[in-house]
């Protein structure tokens, strides 16, 4: 008769009760808010609007006309519309791109 006894053990932690529902972090707000905000603002946002005004001051500095050779042809262009060129096709690569991230 000495298989269980017929008494059910709680797993060690799992007793802790909470407080409505909400869990405080260490700096003592509810998780449930943004702390990824500046001014109410995504940082995301912020981000991105940080690196599309420095490749627009980068665009405009570059005005001068340069020769570009691809395998069999020569362009020869203002820096600044290939550059631009350069961004939309990394920016067109990484949205197609996005969806392969593993989350």
């Amino acid at each position: 008769m000495g298989g269980g006894g017929g008494v059910a053990r709680r797993p060690a932690g799992r007793g802790r009760a909470q407080t409505a529902g909400v869990t405080k972090t260490s700096g003592g707000s509810p998780s449930g808010t943004q702390r990824n905000e500046i001014a109410g603002i995504p940082t995301r946002y912020i981000g991105i609007g940080v690196i599309v005004v420095l490749a627009v001051w980068f665009l405009f500095a570059n005005l001068e006309k340069v020769k570009i050779q691809f395998w069999v042809f020569t362009v020869t262009c203002p820096l600044w519309i290939a550059l631009l060129a350069t961004l939309l096709a990394g920016t067109a690569l990484g949205w197609l791109l996005k969806g392969r991230r593993s989350r």
